[in-house]
């Protein structure tokens, strides 16, 4: 399971769907967390993440998780001492919209 703040979601699934919640891997990605060591640890590519267009509906908030968790894959996970702020605008600009096409003109 993967996605912002997915606690209350794992545990909403154990309670009212079991069966489709065995299925899902104990292991999580929360891409929340990512965010929150991103803006302790790097700063510079913290303000730069795709934006969100905050509808809460639950398939662009998945996409949404997405795009988001691909920028940090790309900004943050490299080589020391990661990409300038100009870079991690371009890997925003490639990410925002990539799944729900929010944002692109």
């Amino acid at each position: 399971m993967a996605g912002n703040t997915i606690g209350t979601d794992r545990s909403f699934l154990a309670k009212d769907m079991p069966e489709l919640e065995s299925y899902v891997h104990y292991r999580n990605v929360d891409v929340s967390s990512i965010k929150e060591l991103a803006r302790r640890w790097y700063p510079r590519a913290f303000g730069h993440t795709p934006e969100k267009q905050g509808n809460h509906r639950a398939l662009a908030d998945i996409q949404e998780s997405i795009e988001e968790l691909m920028y940090w894959r790309e900004a943050l996970m490299v080589p020391s001492p990661g990409p300038d702020a100009d870079r991690c605008d371009e890997i925003a600009a490639k990410y925002q919209g990539f799944l729900t096409g929010a944002g692109k003109d």
